[in-house]
């Protein structure tokens, strides 16, 4: 297992100096590629790295902005990861809406994953049985292991040929839409972004127990993703050495 992981005092420390690291990421992407992937994920603590992205001097135009999963609600709802990103990123730096590459959560799941599949195969131009090389894909990590939503136990987390699924979380009750772990493993930059003390005991589990992705989802960059990253708060990073 080769990872680099960073701890920082406090959440807004850990966020600053992921975004540094992201816009880093795409300052050296900006002079030899048209266009760069960044693919988010949303959740309930990713605003402060979202604002320090938008603060950040970088020119967005080449940056077509995807999304890592998200929830079976409207764009406007409270607990959209769009409208997450849209508050703190999207309007900040003005990206116009043919980089943004939204999963629609009003849709049916299973309809809104291939309508999102189809974006993604098209964008990318894939043939078939290929999978993206997202250029980033930024990832977080629930208290129990989950990451994207792929949650402990989800069959998903075995697939290695599909690029993204409905999935019924059945601890939230809710539908969601996923990208899968063989888009996830492809990305040739993973950047996870973990804070706050109820994560502690997860990301020792992540970094120490042996390898075991269906009880410990987030292990599946660490063990077999490219170019890993993991920034966190002292909290969450308590209990490793």
């Amino acid at each position: 297992m080769s990872v680099r992981w960073h701890k920082y005092p406090d959440p807004r420390g850990a966020a600053e100096a992921c975004a540094r690291h992201t816009l880093g990421l795409l300052n050296e992407m900006v002079s030899g590629q048209d266009k760069i992937t960044l693919a988010v994920s949303g959740g309930t603590t990713p605003a402060l790295y979202f604002d320090a992205l938008a603060a950040g001097r970088f020119k967005w135009d080449r940056v077509h902005l995807f999304f890592v999963d998200e929830r079976a609600v409207p764009p406007d709802h409270a607990d959209s990861n769009y409208r997450l990103a849209l508050e703190h990123l999207v309007a900040k730096v003005r990206l116009l809406p043919r980089q943004v590459h939204r999963i629609h959560g009003e849709m049916e799941p299973h309809e809104a994953a291939s309508a999102y599949v189809e974006e993604i195969r098209t964008f990318f131009g894939l043939k078939p049985g290929q999978v993206p090389h997202f250029d980033i894909i930024h990832q977080g990590m629930g208290p129990d292991a989950h990451t994207a939503s792929l949650f402990p136990g989800d069959p998903h987390i075995e697939d290695r040929e599909g690029i993204a699924a409905a999935v019924y979380v059945e601890k939230k009750q809710m539908w969601r839409v996923t990208l899968l772990p063989s888009v996830l493993l492809e990305a040739k930059h993973n950047i996870f972004r973990v804070t706050g003390e109820d994560k502690a005991e997860s990301v020792r589990a992540v970094m120490d127990e042996p390898y075991d992705a269906l009880k410990y989802p987030a292990q599946l960059s660490i063990h077999h993703g490219r170019s890993v990253a993991w920034f966190m708060d002292a909290a969450a990073a308590s209990r490793i050495d």
